[in-house]
């Protein structure tokens, strides 16, 4: 199983950036479909972005499709998610997350490795 770490999490003001970077080790993530998904307080953790092992098909959740973008380096193990033009209800914490991409890309049922979480505020 892989372990993730995630980092880059913090308190910015509306229209600014955050960069989150998750590493992982334990093993390659190349043929993984990796993830990340955001749990704001008293709400379900819910689907952001995730790339497929190619790095070239991605997904986005609606709310964050063309603020967002998520990328990967399977060579350095590691996962990007660059965040612009963020807004105070993209507050939360964020998670990296790891599947075989035999399964829904946006249920998070289905990933079997997850990170701690980093905290990213936004404020108004």
């Amino acid at each position: 199983q892989v372990q993730l770490v995630e980092s880059g999490g913090g308190l910015v003001q509306a229209g600014g950036s955050l960069r989150l970077s998750c590493a992982a080790s334990g093993r390659s993530i190349s043929s993984l479909r990796m993830g990340w998904f955001r749990q704001a307080p008293g709400k379900e953790r819910e689907f952001v972005s995730a790339t497929e092992r190619n790095s070239i098909n991605t997904y986005y959740a609606n709310s964050v499709k063309g603020r967002f973008t998520i990328s990967r380096d399977n060579a350095k193990n590691t996962v990007t998610l660059q965040m612009n033009s963020l807004i105070p209800e993209d507050t939360a914490i964020y998670y990296c997350a790891a599947q075989s991409d035999i399964y829904a890309y946006a249920d998070p049922h289905t990933y079997a490795s997850w990170g701690q979480g980093t905290q990213v505020t936004v404020s108004s």
